[in-house]
């Protein structure tokens, strides 16, 4: 099947597992029917094989969830490598009903496979946290590597220290093999005091550099990185230490020996609605990861997305309010103290936008509009914020007391009389916006299902310079 944001037709898309064999990515997936009574409790794990994320193998169910009486009734996050010409995976058992009947709810749990399709449980190498140090329901997703200064691979996972301030017991925990089948556990591999937990862990080097990525949900839910020149740290965090916002989470990464990718999801909106609260899964989101001369990462769309919707479309900015100066794709306009907006006919339900955008010294902000009415009655707008250094999302009309999604906020140094790349791919409620290869800004457009769009500045004085395409 073919989409810009996959997702299964029947239900959801949550942590992607992904890894890379024979000239494709495998990604596996934890799916979620959210249909309890029509499929069953418990979630199991899914394949998809892809080698450009936007056409996609189907391989179905690979990891089939447990019993009710057994510990991996929920299969949650773990990781795939390859050892002796055997594929391993390390996940997390989890059973909400344990607890209640005096177990531990969640261990490590161990399958192979020879093909990536057929695997076989392990159940006798499962392991547990251990009591003395850490809290024993909060143990789970298993990242494995190879350590070559150690000799022997390491595991890291998301973890909760027994002591301390109980929102800030988050670490990530370190175990040890040399078989892949008895684990040593260690001291943390971090552990800072920041946060709840740090889900999701994923460690990767590219040059001197480590990088460990990890998931949050108590001072922000995001997907957050440090960096280090030594497994042993310090973990550094770099000014923008997100690789998104808000909605891109779980995010964990591969590469294909060239280039490295985030994988991670979309969530969608309880209800389908703007202000609905965000769910657990949606559709796979990909970024590429690009390394800058200083360490710090950056991401952008992958080429093979960014090419997926070749056909450009016509279109013609008209002027709403202001003194628009147009041309083919062009708009331009000083709106002095007013605000000032020029639109440019039908939006796609699936299509891109690629713009590039200039600002004057002392404005105010600038951006563009997607699915707004033609009187601007209503729509979405990216926002460029130069004075607070930042690209938000936003909608109109919104309750007087909900700001912007300040959840979806993009940190970003924004100078004038500089050119700013700006790419959105729109895909049925899926926004992904990109720009000059350094930020990705998601989000869902559920209120306004249909409009145009357009550009607008308020205060001060922009150009644009724009191309539509759709499929």
């Amino acid at each position: 099947m073919s989409s810009l944001f996959y997702k299964p037709t029947d239900g959801w898309l949550a942590d992607v597992i992904p890894f890379y064999d024979e000239g494709e990515f495998k990604l596996l997936y934890l799916k979620d029917w959210r249909d309890k009574e029509a499929y069953g409790e418990g979630t199991p794990w899914f394949l998809l094989g892809t080698q450009d994320f936007v056409r996609f193998t189907e391989y179905g169910e690979v990891l089939p969830r447990g019993r009710e009486d057994e510990q991996d009734l929920y299969i949650y996050t773990g990781c795939i490598l390859k050892a002796d010409d055997l594929y391993h995976i390390f996940y997390t058992g989890n059973n909400f009903h344990f607890p209640a009947q005096g177990k531990q709810q969640q261990a490590v749990m161990h399958a192979v496979s020879r093909d990536m399709v057929h695997w076989e449980k392990l159940p006798e190498d499962a392991f547990y946290a251990p009591s003395d140090q850490y809290e024993e329901h909060d143990w789970r997703d298993p990242f494995v590597f190879w350590n070559e200064e150690a000799g022997e691979y390491w595991m890291l996972l998301a973890a909760r220290l027994k002591e301390g301030p109980a929102n800030r017991r988050g670490c990530v925990a370190l175990c040890a093999s040399s078989d892949l089948k008895r684990w040593e556990v260690r001291d943390p591999f971090w552990a800072p005091y920041l946060y709840t937990t740090h889900e999701c862990p994923d460690l990767f080097r590219i040059g001197e550099w480590w990088y460990l990525i990890y998931s949050t949900f108590s001072d922000r839910t995001v997907t957050h990185y440090r960096m280090s020149q030594s497994l042993q740290g310090p973990w550094l965090a770099p000014d923008n230490d997100s690789l998104d916002n808000r909605a891109f989470y779980a995010a964990k990464t591969w590469t294909d020996g060239k280039r490295r990718y985030a994988f991670g999801w979309n969530p969608t909106r309880e209800g389908e609605h703007d202000q609905g609260t965000w769910q657990w899964g949606g559709h796979l989101v990909v970024h590429e990861i690009i390394q800058q001369a200083d360490g710090v990462l950056s991401v952008t769309v992958p080429d093979s997305v960014r090419a997926a919707l070749p056909a450009e479309l016509p279109f013609a900015f008209a002027q709403v309010l202001g003194d628009w100066q147009t041309g083919p794709g062009r708009a331009a306009v000083d709106a002095g103290d007013a605000f000032a907006c020029a639109m440019a006919g039908r939006l796609p339900e699936s299509c891109k936008l690629e713009l590039s955008l200039s600002f004057a010294a002392d404005t105010r902000s600038c951006g563009i509009i997607l699915r707004g009415g033609e009187q601007l009655e209503y729509g979405y707008q990216i926002r460029f914020e130069p004075g607070r250094r930042r690209v938000v999302f936003d909608q109109w009309p919104r309750p007087g007391d909900i700001p912007h999604a300040v959840g979806l906020e993009r940190p970003l140094e924004l100078q004038p009389d500089t050119r700013y790349e700006v790419c959105i791919l729109l895909d049925g409620t899926v926004c992904e916006v990109y720009v000059n290869r350094t930020i990705a800004m998601s989000a869902r457009l559920y209120d306004h299902t249909e409009g145009g769009w357009g550009v607008f500045v308020s205060e001060g004085s922009a150009s644009f310079q724009a191309a539509l395409f759709g499929r």
